[in-house]
């Protein structure tokens, strides 16, 4: 590894998780946050509370430490041009630039990216500014998922039969999204697709794509998948894989995101840094939901708590071009996270509430402990109107992370506070399996 003085810009789990990874390996942490994350700040070398937006400012800090290297957590700074700036600057920076980030903060330009290189895994959608044409495309597909065409906090994708009642209530919604401004105020609207979702996330140097195993996430506030979109509530991977997802169609959904990956490389905008693919898995294979330009936040914990090479590694070898020469492993075991949220959390929730940690215990659950949008206070933390902190279980099986994870939930004690307990349970987890069985596509005896 070469000395690393890390600027990571972000105050979430996320965030955490990064920093740890990075002190794990031999790093120095200095962090630009919008919240004073206790976990980074304990970590970190130095820490500003500001704007993760704020390019000079950002640049300031950076030459300030002599930062060598930076990474984003969030999508935010990226879409503002921090990373931009930060490359003038002389850092080493291992997050994409704005141009190569617009597969997230531009549904549409992404839709059109791989129509234009002819990657598999493509919905019928089509980009409306304006109402014009839209009652007909609407009508024409039938079911379909609106989607704001940029930034949106995960929370801005809504569909039919399960947030939209119908056909008026999806033009509403749209409608909406013109009139308020919501990420930019265009939409993209989708077919409708079927199946189970997955992630997959990637290391990439912008030729080499080095996949991560799958995870899935759960977006819905309440168990059963039921309620409001979140930023995610939790996620779990298996010790082999997805219980639902076969090897053939893990490696499908890995080409993509490679595929995705060198298109950016052909149109001159290389991609370097963490790469993120929302997948659902249909009938017909993999197809894709979405493609971040970062790590996933929480799949972010799940990958970075089973990676077997030094992450400080991980990122010389993107940062250099070099991760074909890098032998990136992972611990063949089960993960899974559950965040503590405030209640109400994806509609109305409720700020201010005093959650009590007690760390003694949770570490002795052997699971681990990240925090996220929360300020800190004696004996624990205050809530924000985001999520708290994440527990994040480790073990051979993901029934046990889920007891893991489970013990550790039960030592953080708070009102008006609320948790997926569901997620990494043997029902919730067979129920996707049951799933894809009733599509035709069940899983293949091979693991991934």
């Amino acid at each position: 590894m070469t000395e690393q003085d890390v600027l990571l810009v972000g105050g979430g789990a996320r965030e955490h998780a990064m920093a740890k990874a990075l002190v794990d390996g031999g790093a120095r942490v200095y962090s630009v946050m919008s919240n004073e994350n206790p976990g980074v700040a304990e970590l970190a070398d130095d820490y500003a509370i500001g704007q993760e937006k704020h390019v000079a400012g950002i640049v300031d800090k950076a030459r300030q430490w002599g930062c060598t290297h930076a990474l984003s957590g969030p999508e935010g700074p990226i879409a503002a041009g921090v990373t931009d700036a930060l490359a003038d600057a002389g850092v080493t920076v291992v997050s994409p630039s704005q141009q190569a980030g617009r597969i997230e903060t531009d549904k549409a330009w992404m839709r059109d990216l791989m129509e234009r290189h002819g990657i598999p895994g493509r919905v019928r959608n089509r980009h409306f500014a304006n109402q014009q044409g839209l009652r007909e495309y609407v009508e024409e597909l039938g079911e379909v998922a609106v989607k704001p065409v940029g930034l949106t906090g995960g929370k801005g994708v809504k569909v039919t039969g399960d947030h939209l009642a119908g056909t008026e209530e999806a033009l509403e919604y749209a409608n909406d999204v013109f009139t308020s401004g919501l990420g930019g105020g265009q939409v993209v609207i989708e077919e409708k697709l079927e199946g189970e979702e997955f992630t997959v996330q990637c290391f990439t140097d912008g030729d080499t794509v080095v996949p991560t195993p799958p995870i899935q996430d759960h977006k819905r506030a309440f168990e059963g998948d039921e309620g409001p979109n979140t930023g995610g509530m939790g996620a779990y991977s298996g010790s082999e894989g997805l219980p639902f997802l076969s090897r053939v169609d893990y490696e499908a959904a890995v080409d993509i995101v490679r595929d995705i990956v060198h298109a950016l490389r052909d149109e001159d905008r290389p991609y370097v840094g963490p790469i993120y693919g929302q997948f659902m898995l249909t009938a017909d294979g993999p197809r894709v939901v979405e493609v971040n330009a970062r790590f996933g936040d929480p799949e972010a914990m799940n990958t970075l708590g089973i990676l077997e090479t030094p992450f400080t590694d991980v990122v010389d070898a993107m940062a250099e071009g070099t991760l074909d020469e890098l032998e990136v492993t992972f611990e063949p075991t089960a993960t899974v996270c559950k965040y503590v949220v405030p209640e109400g959390y994806g509609s109305d929730p409720t700020p201010d509430t005093t959650v009590e940690i007690d760390r003694e215990a949770i570490a002795e659950t052997g699971a681990e402990l990240f925090y996220a949008s929360c300020e800190p206070t004696e004996g624990g933390v205050v809530t924000t109107t985001s999520r708290t902190l994440a527990l994040v279980g480790i073990a051979d099986t993901i029934e046990d992370a889920n007891e893991q994870a489970e013990q550790a939930l039960s030592h953080v004690k708070g009102e008006a506070i609320d948790a997926r307990h569901d997620i990494g349970t043997e029902k919730l987890v067979q129920r996707r399996v049951e799933h894809m069985r009733e599509l035709g596509r069940p899983r293949n005896p091979e693991s991934v």
